[in-house]
């Protein structure tokens, strides 16, 4: 079994990797050949593809701005940006608000626009499928499909349940969407791919670990804080949704 080459990389070019892959190679975001970060043949190509994820690459340019790091491939900046923690803190809220309205002037966004305040406003990767994707503003006409998205698009931990050849069995929080407010459900289990054709994006997991996930591919295996810091981020910004949609 063959992981992502991180030796290749600096560390936060391969952990930007890791979570950019899985929508990149569905086509969702990102440039193409969505190959290169697991085949690099130097960081540069690699540092040069994730500049062009123009949803993530505002984000990390403010995270890695507010906290005075040069590089917004910086592994704390980008775990802080797909993960959580607390350099978020650190970030004006009312700057990056400025800054990512700038950054999508022109796009169908969801709720960008509509913000009364910065209060809430996160760099972090929940903030950009809950508010500035548009997907939030069909929830109330067909559910479904929405709710199926904006739940594989943002990032979600779970517990290893078994490994079942080139998946993982995980229980993880589903989203739900009740009396027009989304929320995090209870924990059901999911199936969610870890590797293909001997390619992974991390090391083997085992039962117990915690995983995060993005879309079908499991990302990261995650430390008690760093799940913490997920499900907090999330949920700030599950309350910011809800309270402008009420």
């Amino acid at each position: 079994m063959t992981s992502l080459p991180r030796q290749q990389l600096s560390p936060g070019q391969a952990l930007f990797a890791c979570y950019a892959y899985p929508p990149n190679e569905l086509g969702y975001c990102g440039p193409s050949d969505a190959g290169v970060p697991l085949h690099p043949d130097n960081a540069a190509e690699v540092a040069a593809h994730a500049h062009e994820f123009v949803g993530a690459w505002p984000y990390l340019r403010a995270i890695a701005g507010a906290v005075g790091i040069a590089d917004p491939l910086d592994v704390d900046v980008v775990r802080s940006y797909w993960v959580g923690g607390s350099l978020l803190n650190r970030v004006d809220p009312a700057v990056l608000l400025d800054q990512l309205r700038s950054a999508f002037a022109g796009q169908v966004t969801g709720l960008l626009a509509e913000l009364p305040t910065p209060a809430g406003v996160l760099a972090h990767h929940s903030f950009h499928v809950f508010v500035v994707y548009p997907w939030v503003r069909f929830l109330d006409r067909h559910p479904t499909t929405p709710l199926k998205v904006l739940q594989d698009c943002r990032i979600r931990s779970g517990t290893v349940q078994s490994v079942e050849g080139e998946y993982l069995e995980i229980l993880s929080q589903q989203l739900t969407y009740d009396a027009g407010d989304l929320a995090l459900g209870e924990p059901v289990a999911e199936r969610v791919r870890w590797s293909r054709d001997g390619v992974s994006l991390i090391t083997t997991p085992a039962p117990g670990d915690t995983v995060s996930a993005h879309w079908d591919w499991i990302c990261d295996i995650l430390t008690d804080a760093e799940n913490a810091a997920l499900t907090a981020a999330t949920e700030t910004t599950l309350d910011l949704v809800n309270g402008v949609r009420r």
